[in-house]
């Protein structure tokens, strides 16, 4: 069994989290809260790495990720 690791965003809103995995398109969950959404993403990727093994496709491969927070007046 490999071992993968990957960046994950996590959103807040009114609604609750929103979660995504930038390296995996159209990976992505959401939950009640910060815990629940943190479980569901990781779901999300191993059903999302099962797939591609079973496909043959590559998984990436990510060294480094970056993340800022940046305002801008309109």
């Amino acid at each position: 069994m490999s071992s993968y690791k990957f960046s994950v965003v996590i959103e807040k809103d009114s609604e609750g989290y929103f979660a995504f995995c930038p390296e995996l398109q159209g990976c992505y969950s959401q939950g009640s809260s910060y815990e629940e959404v943190l479980e569901n993403i990781k779901d999300a990727i191993h059903l999302h790495l099962e797939d591609r093994i079973e496909s043959g496709e590559e998984i990436p491969r990510t060294e480094s990720v970056s993340l800022t927070m940046m305002e801008v007046a309109v």
